[in-house]
């Protein structure tokens, strides 16, 4: 695309003089992946300033480059502009022949269920004969082809380019999870959504955020950006009734709202739910009708999640005999309550849960599962919130009967500093727990412990196979400790000695 055409669609922009003769090969905001006829746009991020490369993306091949500083890059044009971000989103879209305006997407927020709500609607559209596309914390998915991911969601110039990717494999249905900071940031300018779903929200990114109303009017903008008009191409906004935030962003919106929930009145709920150790049932109510679903994924927030994915489908009109057939096929999700089950006398769960709200719930469910004791294994993320990491160490105090808090993925901080801010505020007659800075024998220590008919939780990195420290990543992936520690065999010994 010739750079003239390019840069047309920013406002009160000059083309440069040889505009018309410069072909533009590719879009980057990484300078180490300039190469020959790539626009170079310099943006202003959290560990870097794009601007600093300017030179190096010349040297590279860049034809020219996008800015809002200045910069000195005498050999190629220079197009300033106030936002770079926006500016890229623009442009992203306009070089990529705007991909979402011919695809089907559906958005995810909220703090808890974006994955597992993307997952359940993988399966759900493709028992309806679609082909499928998804984006988000595991990884994207263009049809089965699987890539890895780095953010939630991606910025601007790699969603964009995922989506022309999609539309060229002929996708015909995708789903992405948008985090806050993606909806802050502006990484999802330009992109058409067509259905946005709202899970529930809890604190969570307040070391970015700073505060609750922050972090709501973050997620909030998926649903005021739905758009204002009433065309044939039909938009939905679907939110959780029993979430206190649901009456807020339907006046966000414009667009029809259908709701779900379990408690309050709603478009679509679960009544007579009963809850297993590795399945769950339901009898489903819907304004198309009314039939029961049996799930292997358990545990009410995981109801919630369904109820999300029922909800999104039946608006793109997937019938219903379809999304129950799609659920009652479908996986649990990697790390999402994912059971550990090698043939232990006790139950073992690793899950994602890396908020308050999600560290309660899960163990909650837990808790009715179990006829023993429940122990939780928890960390805290370095470099993430802090105000978080009391109020977690509370949750597992108060709902698991014995708690062993250690490593997360400190990153640049020091474990021993992450811990201390999640213990230090117990008052002395909180003592159902300890500390051990080391993750895995935190685990080791919790099967240890374990009699027949018990119940552990190993929260806070699912299905994450790293452990970060100091800006290196470590294989550590907590399925494969925990199995090793009940499969050890001292535990055997043990677990012999204590049946006789």
């Amino acid at each position: 695309m010739k750079l003239s055409e390019l840069i047309s669609v920013l406002p009160f922009v000059t083309p440069p003089s040889r505009g018309e003769e410069i072909e533009v090969t590719s879009i980057e905001s990484d300078s180490r992946k300039v190469k020959k006829g790539s626009l170079f746009i310099c943006i202003k991020g959290f560990q870097t300033n794009g601007h600093l490369y300017a030179k190096e993306a010349v040297t590279n091949g860049a034809a020219a480059i996008v800015a809002e500083e200045n910069i000195n890059a005498q050999d190629v044009p220079v197009i300033y502009v106030s936002d770079t971000v926006r500016a890229l989103a623009m442009l992203a879209n306009h070089f990529y022949d705007y991909p979402t305006e011919r695809l089907n997407l559906i958005g995810i927020t909220g703090t808890n269920g974006k994955t597992t709500v993307s997952y359940l609607l993988e399966a759900i559209f493709k028992e309806h004969g679609k082909k499928t596309g998804l984006i988000g914390t595991i990884n994207h998915k263009l049809g089965e082809a699987s890539i890895d991911t780095v953010n939630t969601t991606p910025d601007a110039l790699v969603l964009q380019d995922l989506f022309k990717e999609m539309k060229e494999m002929e996708i015909e249905q995708a789903m992405m999870e948008v985090s806050s900071h993606a909806l802050d940031l502006g990484r999802v300018y330009g992109c058409d959504f067509d259905t946005v779903v709202f899970t529930n929200l809890s604190q969570d990114h307040l070391d970015y955020h700073e505060n609750e109303a922050n972090y709501f009017r973050a997620k909030s903008l998926l649903f005021s950006q739905l758009g204002n008009t009433y065309s044939n191409q039909k938009k939905f906004a679907v939110l959780n009734a029993d979430d206190i935030y649901a009456p807020t962003l339907k006046r966000m919106t414009a667009q029809p709202v259908i709701t779900y929930g379990i408690m309050n009145d709603a478009d679509v709920v679960a009544r007579k739910i009963k809850l297993f150790p590795n399945e769950s049932r339901f009898q489903l109510k819907t304004p198309v009708g009314t039939v029961k679903i049996t799930s292997r994924l358990t545990g009410k927030f995981n109801i919630y999640n369904m109820l999300a994915a029922i909800t999104a489908a039946l608006v793109h009109h997937v019938p219903l005999k379809e999304i129950k057939h799609a659920l009652e096929k479908a996986r649990p999700i990697p790390g999402r309550f994912e059971v550990i089950d090698i043939g232990q006398p006790f139950g073992v769960v690793v899950d994602y849960a890396h908020t308050p709200d999600a560290v309660g719930n899960i163990l909650k469910t837990c808790r009715e599962l179990t006829s023993g004791k429940l122990y939780c294994v928890l960390g805290c993320g370095g470099d993430r919130d802090q105000e978080k990491r009391p109020i977690m160490a509370k949750e597992a105090t108060a709902h698991a009967d014995y708690a062993i808090f250690t490593s997360d993925n400190p990153r640049t901080e020091e474990p021993t500093k992450i811990l201390k801010d999640m213990v230090e505020p117990f008052p002395e007659h909180v003592t159902n727990y300890e500390v051990v800075l080391d993750r895995e024998e935190a685990i080791q220590k919790a099967v240890r412990y374990a009699n027949p008919g018990d119940f552990i939780v190993i929260a806070g990195k699912g299905h994450e196979t790293y452990q970060e420290i100091m800006g290196k990543k470590y294989q550590f992936d907590d399925r494969i400790v925990v199995k090793e520690a009940i499969s050890h065999k001292e535990f055997k010994k043990c677990y012999l000695q204590s049946k006789n």
